[in-house]
């Protein structure tokens, strides 16, 4: 195969080795065992040539942040033109995040752009890490799916439809209301009308995040205070995802949620709404306990993951939007993150 895949390593279980407070990470540890991993699949006509790319400092993915993703963001840019398509290690707790902000800041991606990561680091003796790897950067130098995509346990999700959903099984990640792209058996087939394509004539560019816009969730529960957003609700709080039951739901036995609409709106802050559920969507105005939420303003989410909706705000205010041009692009699919894709 005549085709060149760049692995970039930013850290995670994958890679750990044993150290006296648990598994952490190793700076030189990939970059010695990959050519004895990968090597012997290198030597296939269907195994593409590949490069190693390391982070400075890797990381646990509880660790990362915007910088990071304006960092992997970076590294893509500038060997886009180098290679056919791209393998990210990461680790699994915020590897959905990662995913998703990756879709935004990528604007008319043409190549693949692949996360994965394992449960079980590599040197283990039974690890998924071989296999997700070899098949990871398979997917990216075929280049049949040219998105950012997340690829574990032989299923290939769209990256902003993701969350993770087990932190104990081989099958870690699921795509609620998604299918997957791509399903990983003897053969790799691809789900070809799910996959979303550039717009032709349109060049790819990375619009990195702005580091100091200030994002929040809180998860609504039974008993919730309101008064509890009034620490939240700053003048610097640009967009709250509220995380409601079911189809959009909150508790309605106060008035406080009006009040926290208001000051939201004096503040130009977004209120988002995603459900709780693993699956559907959020229907804003189907059932009165809802009703505080119209009246607030708020966004209806539909089918989004928080993930996503926490990265689509980040990536919207940093194209310096106003609060009105904000509020109507969450309302709609710009990445497939949302809808039937």
């Amino acid at each position: 195969m005549d085709r060149k895949v760049c692995i970039i390593n930013t850290g995670g279980t994958i890679g750990m080795l044993p150290s006296e407070d648990g598994y952490a990470t190793n700076k030189d540890y990939m970059s010695s065992v990959l050519p004895k991993v990968l090597g012997p699949a290198e030597g296939s006509e269907d195994f593409p040539a590949w490069e190693l790319i390391e982070l400075p400092e890797l990381l646990d993915s509880s660790n990362v942040s915007i910088k990071e993703w304006n960092m992997i963001a970076k590294i893509v840019a500038e060997n886009y033109n180098e290679f056919d398509g791209f393998v990210i290690l990461h680790g699994t707790d915020t590897m959905a995040y990662t995913a998703s902000a990756l879709s935004f800041m990528f604007e008319n991606l043409g190549k693949p752009v692949i996360l994965t990561g394992s449960q079980i680091p590599l040197f283990r003796v039974r690890s998924d890490a071989r296999e997700n790897l070899i098949t990871s950067c398979l997917i990216a130098a075929a280049g049949k799916c040219p998105e950012v995509c997340l690829f574990f346990g032989a299923k290939l999700f769209r990256g902003n439809r993701t969350t993770k959903a087990s932190s104990d099984q081989l099958i870690a990640f699921e795509s609620p209301n998604l299918p997957p792209l791509a399903e990983a058996d003897i053969d790799i087939k691809y789900n070809t009308h799910l996959i979303r394509r550039p717009e032709l004539g349109e060049k790819f560019h990375v619009r990195e995040f702005t580091e100091d816009v200030q994002v929040a969730v809180l998860k609504m529960f039974p008993g919730i205070q309101y008064d509890l957003f009034d620490g939240i609700l700053t003048s610097k709080l640009k967009g709250l995802v509220l995380e409601a039951f079911g189809a959009g739901n909150i508790p309605t036995e106060s008035e406080g949620l009006i009040q926290v609409g208001r000051k939201a709106a004096e503040n130009g802050t977004i209120i988002v709404v995603c459900t709780q559920c693993m699956r559907g969507s959020v229907i804003l105005g189907a059932y009165e306990a809802s009703a505080p939420l119209v009246k607030a303003g708020a966004v209806s989410g539909l089918d989004l993951t928080p993930e996503a909706a926490v990265t689509k705000l980040y990536y919207l205010f940093s194209l310096g939007l106003t609060s009105d041009q904000v509020r109507q692009e969450m309302a709609r699919s710009i990445r497939g993150e949302m809808g039937r894709g």
